[in-house]
Protein backbone atom coordinates (compact mmCIF):
# COMPACT_ATOMS: atom_id res chain seq x y z
CA UNK A 1 0.00 0.00 0.00
CA UNK A 2 2.80 2.63 0.55
CA UNK A 3 4.39 1.71 -2.75
CA UNK A 4 1.00 2.34 -4.27
CA UNK A 5 0.89 5.76 -2.14
CA UNK A 6 4.47 6.86 -3.41
CA UNK A 7 3.37 5.98 -6.78
CA UNK A 8 0.74 8.17 -6.72
CA UNK A 9 1.88 11.05 -4.74
CA UNK A 10 4.85 10.95 -7.95
CA UNK A 11 1.81 10.91 -10.55
CA UNK A 12 0.69 13.72 -8.77
CA UNK A 13 3.49 15.69 -8.16
CA UNK A 14 4.61 15.45 -12.21
CA UNK A 15 1.63 16.52 -13.80
CA UNK A 16 1.03 19.31 -10.83
CA UNK A 17 4.22 20.33 -12.41
CA UNK A 18 3.25 19.78 -15.77
CA UNK A 19 0.25 21.76 -15.09
CA UNK A 20 2.36 24.99 -13.94
CA UNK A 21 4.93 24.39 -16.81
CA UNK A 22 2.16 24.89 -19.13
CA UNK A 23 0.69 27.77 -17.25
CA UNK A 24 4.04 29.52 -17.35
CA UNK A 25 4.57 28.90 -20.81
CA UNK A 26 6.77 30.10 -22.62
CA UNK A 27 8.80 31.48 -19.57
CA UNK A 28 11.55 31.84 -22.02
CA UNK A 29 12.52 31.75 -26.07
CA UNK A 30 11.19 28.97 -27.93
CA UNK A 31 13.09 27.35 -30.99
CA UNK A 32 11.63 26.88 -34.46
CA UNK A 33 13.77 24.62 -36.44
CA UNK A 34 13.34 24.51 -40.05
CA UNK A 35 15.08 21.57 -41.59
CA UNK A 36 15.68 23.63 -45.03
CA UNK A 37 17.66 26.62 -45.64
CA UNK A 38 17.06 30.06 -45.09
CA UNK A 39 15.05 32.23 -48.23
CA UNK A 40 12.92 28.62 -49.02
CA UNK A 41 9.14 28.13 -48.47
CA UNK A 42 9.15 26.53 -45.03
CA UNK A 43 11.30 29.31 -43.36
CA UNK A 44 9.64 32.10 -45.45
CA UNK A 45 6.54 30.42 -43.49
CA UNK A 46 8.44 30.18 -40.39
CA UNK A 47 9.54 33.19 -40.00
CA UNK A 48 6.54 34.75 -40.86
CA UNK A 49 4.23 32.67 -38.24
CA UNK A 50 6.96 33.23 -35.49
CA UNK A 51 7.25 37.05 -36.04
CA UNK A 52 3.32 36.46 -35.16
CA UNK A 53 3.53 34.54 -31.89
CA UNK A 54 6.41 36.32 -30.62
CA UNK A 55 4.68 39.44 -30.65
CA UNK A 56 1.26 37.55 -28.98
CA UNK A 57 3.09 35.03 -26.39
CA UNK A 58 5.48 37.69 -24.76
CA UNK A 59 9.00 35.35 -25.74
CA UNK A 60 10.86 35.34 -28.68
CA UNK A 61 10.47 32.49 -31.08
CA UNK A 62 13.50 32.21 -32.83
CA UNK A 63 13.86 30.56 -36.43
CA UNK A 64 16.95 27.89 -36.97
CA UNK A 65 17.93 26.36 -40.10
CA UNK A 66 18.96 22.70 -39.65
CA UNK A 67 19.34 21.81 -43.29
CA UNK A 68 20.78 18.22 -44.49
CA UNK A 69 19.71 14.38 -45.41
CA UNK A 70 16.24 16.05 -47.46
CA UNK A 71 15.59 17.76 -44.06
CA UNK A 72 15.98 14.54 -42.09
CA UNK A 73 18.67 16.26 -40.04
CA UNK A 74 16.26 19.18 -38.65
CA UNK A 75 13.47 17.02 -38.40
CA UNK A 76 14.71 14.30 -36.09
CA UNK A 77 16.98 16.64 -34.31
CA UNK A 78 13.37 17.72 -33.12
CA UNK A 79 11.74 14.43 -32.50
CA UNK A 80 14.34 13.75 -30.26
CA UNK A 81 14.65 16.99 -28.18
CA UNK A 82 13.16 17.44 -24.99
CA UNK A 83 8.90 17.41 -25.00
CA UNK A 84 8.88 21.16 -23.11
CA UNK A 85 7.64 23.28 -25.88
CA UNK A 86 10.79 24.98 -26.19
CA UNK A 87 11.82 23.20 -29.42
CA UNK A 88 9.19 23.13 -31.94
CA UNK A 89 9.64 22.20 -36.00
CA UNK A 90 8.47 23.84 -39.09
CA UNK A 91 8.41 21.21 -41.20
CA UNK A 92 6.90 20.50 -44.94
CA UNK A 93 5.82 17.20 -46.55
CA UNK A 94 8.88 15.74 -47.62
CA UNK A 95 10.80 14.88 -44.37
CA UNK A 96 7.95 13.76 -42.62
CA UNK A 97 5.16 11.80 -45.82
CA UNK A 98 7.41 11.51 -48.56
CA UNK A 99 10.60 9.90 -47.07
CA UNK A 100 9.59 7.49 -44.87
CA UNK A 101 8.17 6.37 -48.12
CA UNK A 102 11.63 6.89 -50.09
CA UNK A 103 13.62 5.64 -47.48
CA UNK A 104 13.93 2.12 -46.12
CA UNK A 105 14.97 3.58 -42.89
CA UNK A 106 14.30 6.96 -41.64
CA UNK A 107 15.79 7.97 -37.75
CA UNK A 108 12.44 9.38 -36.52
CA UNK A 109 8.99 8.11 -36.81
CA UNK A 110 6.92 10.80 -38.03
CA UNK A 111 3.62 9.67 -36.12
CA UNK A 112 5.51 8.38 -32.93
CA UNK A 113 8.03 10.75 -32.14
CA UNK A 114 6.48 14.03 -33.24
CA UNK A 115 3.03 15.81 -31.85
CA UNK A 116 1.08 17.90 -34.45
CA UNK A 117 -0.04 21.31 -33.38
CA UNK A 118 -1.38 22.91 -36.71
CA UNK A 119 -1.05 22.47 -40.47
CA UNK A 120 -0.33 26.26 -41.81
CA UNK A 121 -0.69 25.75 -45.57
CA UNK A 122 -0.83 23.50 -48.10
CA UNK A 123 0.24 24.21 -52.24
CA UNK A 124 -0.15 22.28 -55.11
CA UNK A 125 1.61 22.34 -59.04
CA UNK A 126 1.12 23.22 -62.21
CA UNK A 127 1.67 21.73 -65.26
CA UNK A 128 3.61 23.75 -67.76
CA UNK A 129 5.00 23.33 -70.83
CA UNK A 130 7.30 26.28 -72.69
CA UNK A 131 5.71 28.92 -74.75
CA UNK A 132 7.12 27.19 -78.30
CA UNK A 133 5.96 23.72 -77.61
CA UNK A 134 3.78 21.69 -79.44
CA UNK A 135 1.53 20.19 -76.71
CA UNK A 136 -1.65 22.00 -76.19
CA UNK A 137 -3.62 20.03 -73.58
CA UNK A 138 -2.33 17.25 -70.78
CA UNK A 139 -4.15 15.06 -73.90
CA UNK A 140 -1.28 16.14 -76.03
CA UNK A 141 1.39 15.17 -74.39
CA UNK A 142 -0.18 12.03 -72.73
CA UNK A 143 -0.54 10.93 -76.94
CA UNK A 144 3.02 12.38 -77.29
CA UNK A 145 4.50 10.56 -74.70
CA UNK A 146 2.69 7.53 -76.38
CA UNK A 147 4.30 7.64 -79.61
CA UNK A 148 7.76 8.20 -78.09
CA UNK A 149 7.87 6.32 -75.17
CA UNK A 150 10.72 8.34 -73.02
CA UNK A 151 11.21 11.03 -74.77
CA UNK A 152 9.42 13.44 -73.08
CA UNK A 153 11.34 15.02 -69.93
CA UNK A 154 10.35 16.87 -67.02
CA UNK A 155 12.45 18.04 -64.44
CA UNK A 156 12.29 18.42 -60.69
CA UNK A 157 13.32 19.75 -57.39
CA UNK A 158 15.01 16.19 -56.64
CA UNK A 159 13.72 12.56 -56.26
CA UNK A 160 10.63 12.01 -53.98
CA UNK A 161 10.11 16.34 -54.65
CA UNK A 162 6.39 17.17 -55.13
CA UNK A 163 7.08 18.11 -58.77
CA UNK A 164 8.54 14.61 -59.17
CA UNK A 165 5.63 12.31 -57.68
CA UNK A 166 3.06 14.62 -59.72
CA UNK A 167 4.93 13.35 -62.97
CA UNK A 168 5.14 9.81 -61.08
CA UNK A 169 1.88 9.61 -60.62
CA UNK A 170 1.04 11.05 -64.10
CA UNK A 171 3.14 8.13 -65.68
CA UNK A 172 1.50 5.53 -63.84
CA UNK A 173 -2.15 6.72 -64.68
CA UNK A 174 -1.77 6.69 -68.15
CA UNK A 175 0.83 3.39 -68.26
CA UNK A 176 3.14 6.27 -70.10
CA UNK A 177 6.95 6.33 -69.94
CA UNK A 178 8.39 9.56 -69.29
CA UNK A 179 11.72 10.59 -68.44
CA UNK A 180 12.81 12.27 -65.32
CA UNK A 181 15.50 14.88 -64.78
CA UNK A 182 16.28 15.10 -61.60
CA UNK A 183 17.93 19.57 -60.15
CA UNK A 184 19.32 20.45 -57.19
CA UNK A 185 15.75 23.13 -57.07
CA UNK A 186 12.83 24.18 -58.70
CA UNK A 187 14.55 27.04 -60.05
CA UNK A 188 17.22 25.32 -62.24
CA UNK A 189 14.61 22.81 -63.64
CA UNK A 190 11.92 25.93 -64.29
CA UNK A 191 15.06 27.56 -66.32
CA UNK A 192 15.28 24.78 -68.37
CA UNK A 193 11.44 24.48 -69.47
CA UNK A 194 11.65 28.30 -69.80
CA UNK A 195 14.69 26.99 -72.24
CA UNK A 196 12.81 24.31 -74.22
CA UNK A 197 15.57 21.87 -72.76
CA UNK A 198 12.69 19.96 -70.45
CA UNK A 199 9.33 19.09 -72.22
CA UNK A 200 7.38 20.14 -69.35
CA UNK A 201 7.08 20.06 -65.41
CA UNK A 202 4.73 20.16 -62.88
CA UNK A 203 6.19 23.53 -61.24
CA UNK A 204 4.77 25.16 -58.14
CA UNK A 205 2.03 28.33 -58.14
CA UNK A 206 3.94 30.89 -56.79
CA UNK A 207 7.36 30.37 -59.38
CA UNK A 208 5.33 29.44 -62.45
CA UNK A 209 2.39 32.14 -62.09
CA UNK A 210 4.66 34.98 -63.41
CA UNK A 211 5.66 33.33 -66.77
CA UNK A 212 2.67 32.15 -66.89
CA UNK A 213 1.41 35.78 -66.95
CA UNK A 214 4.06 36.84 -69.54
CA UNK A 215 3.09 34.27 -71.58
CA UNK A 216 6.46 32.42 -71.44
CA UNK A 217 5.14 29.32 -70.47
CA UNK A 218 1.73 27.87 -70.97
CA UNK A 219 -0.39 26.03 -68.38
CA UNK A 220 -2.68 23.34 -68.24
CA UNK A 221 -3.57 21.76 -65.12
CA UNK A 222 -2.95 21.62 -61.72
CA UNK A 223 -2.23 19.12 -59.28
CA UNK A 224 -4.57 20.09 -56.44
CA UNK A 225 -8.77 19.14 -55.35
CA UNK A 226 -9.60 23.03 -55.99
CA UNK A 227 -8.19 25.23 -58.67
CA UNK A 228 -5.19 27.47 -57.37
CA UNK A 229 -6.83 31.29 -56.49
CA UNK A 230 -3.81 32.69 -58.63
CA UNK A 231 -4.70 30.55 -61.70
CA UNK A 232 -8.47 30.69 -61.69
CA UNK A 233 -8.64 29.99 -65.70
CA UNK A 234 -6.51 26.39 -65.24
CA UNK A 235 -8.49 23.31 -64.44
CA UNK A 236 -7.70 20.34 -62.31
CA UNK A 237 -6.19 17.19 -63.68
CA UNK A 238 -9.40 15.26 -62.14
CA UNK A 239 -11.71 18.17 -63.93
CA UNK A 240 -9.55 16.90 -67.01
CA UNK A 241 -10.72 13.42 -66.06
CA UNK A 242 -7.54 12.26 -64.68
CA UNK A 243 -9.54 10.72 -61.06
CA UNK A 244 -8.11 10.75 -58.06
CA UNK A 245 -4.59 12.54 -59.01
CA UNK A 246 -3.66 15.04 -56.24
CA UNK A 247 -0.04 15.82 -55.48
CA UNK A 248 -0.05 18.53 -52.53
CA UNK A 249 2.63 19.39 -50.17
CA UNK A 250 1.80 20.94 -46.59
CA UNK A 251 3.85 23.25 -44.11
CA UNK A 252 2.90 23.03 -40.71
CA UNK A 253 4.23 22.93 -36.85
CA UNK A 254 5.13 19.93 -34.49
CA UNK A 255 6.39 19.63 -30.99
CA UNK A 256 8.12 16.33 -29.97
CA UNK A 257 6.35 13.50 -29.04
CA UNK A 258 5.16 13.85 -25.10
CA UNK A 259 4.94 17.79 -24.82
CA UNK A 260 2.39 18.75 -22.36
CA UNK A 261 -1.16 18.64 -24.60
CA UNK A 262 -2.13 22.22 -22.66
CA UNK A 263 1.15 23.54 -24.11
CA UNK A 264 -0.22 21.97 -27.76
CA UNK A 265 -3.40 23.66 -27.61
CA UNK A 266 -2.11 27.31 -26.55
CA UNK A 267 0.29 26.69 -29.39
CA UNK A 268 -2.47 25.30 -31.74
CA UNK A 269 -4.54 28.64 -30.68
CA UNK A 270 -1.66 31.00 -31.33
CA UNK A 271 -0.88 29.71 -34.70
CA UNK A 272 -4.41 29.78 -36.00
CA UNK A 273 -4.83 33.25 -34.83
CA UNK A 274 -1.52 34.30 -36.62
CA UNK A 275 -2.37 32.39 -39.70
CA UNK A 276 -5.77 34.52 -40.26
CA UNK A 277 -4.40 37.86 -39.77
CA UNK A 278 -4.63 39.51 -43.36
CA UNK A 279 -1.21 40.41 -44.11
CA UNK A 280 0.06 37.00 -43.03
CA UNK A 281 -2.84 35.91 -45.77
CA UNK A 282 -1.20 38.11 -48.00
CA UNK A 283 2.17 37.15 -47.71
CA UNK A 284 1.33 33.31 -47.58
CA UNK A 285 -1.66 32.78 -49.61
CA UNK A 286 -2.02 35.74 -51.94
CA UNK A 287 1.95 36.42 -52.96
CA UNK A 288 2.73 32.51 -51.76
CA UNK A 289 0.62 30.66 -54.00
CA UNK A 290 -0.18 28.54 -50.32
CA UNK A 291 -3.69 28.00 -49.67
CA UNK A 292 -3.95 28.52 -45.49
CA UNK A 293 -5.39 25.79 -43.53
CA UNK A 294 -4.70 26.24 -39.73
CA UNK A 295 -6.43 23.17 -38.34
CA UNK A 296 -6.02 21.08 -35.35
CA UNK A 297 -3.50 18.92 -34.41
CA UNK A 298 -6.38 15.71 -34.74
CA UNK A 299 -6.66 17.08 -38.60
CA UNK A 300 -2.83 17.36 -38.95
CA UNK A 301 -2.40 14.04 -37.70
CA UNK A 302 -4.78 12.40 -39.97
CA UNK A 303 -3.34 14.31 -43.11
CA UNK A 304 0.07 12.93 -42.28
CA UNK A 305 -1.12 9.54 -42.26
CA UNK A 306 -3.32 9.54 -45.26
CA UNK A 307 -0.15 11.65 -47.21
CA UNK A 308 2.01 8.71 -45.40
CA UNK A 309 -0.68 5.75 -47.10
CA UNK A 310 -0.84 7.49 -50.44
CA UNK A 311 2.92 8.20 -50.89
CA UNK A 312 3.76 4.85 -50.19
CA UNK A 313 1.52 3.40 -52.50
CA UNK A 314 2.83 6.22 -55.48
CA UNK A 315 6.57 5.35 -54.87
CA UNK A 316 5.97 1.65 -54.74
CA UNK A 317 3.56 1.49 -58.03
CA UNK A 318 6.40 3.94 -59.84
CA UNK A 319 9.29 2.18 -58.03
CA UNK A 320 10.96 5.38 -57.41
CA UNK A 321 14.06 4.81 -55.70
CA UNK A 322 16.00 7.14 -53.86
CA UNK A 323 19.35 8.32 -55.22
Amino acid sequence: MKNIAAIAATVAGALLTASAQAAGYPSKPVRVIVPYVAGGAADITARVIAQKMSASMGAAFVVENKPGANGMIGTDYVAKAAPDGYTLLLDASGPLVVNPSLYRKTPYDPVADLAPISQITSYQYVLVVPQQSPIHSVDDLIAAARVKPGQLSYGSAGVGAGGHLAGELLSVMTQTQLTHIPYKGNAQALTDVLGGQLSFTFDTVVTATPHLRSGKLRGYAVSGPRRAEALPDIPTMEELGYRDFVVTQFQGLLAPAGTDPEIIARLHEEVVRAARLPDVVQKLQTEGGNEIVAGTPQEFASQIQEDLLRYRKLIADARVQAE
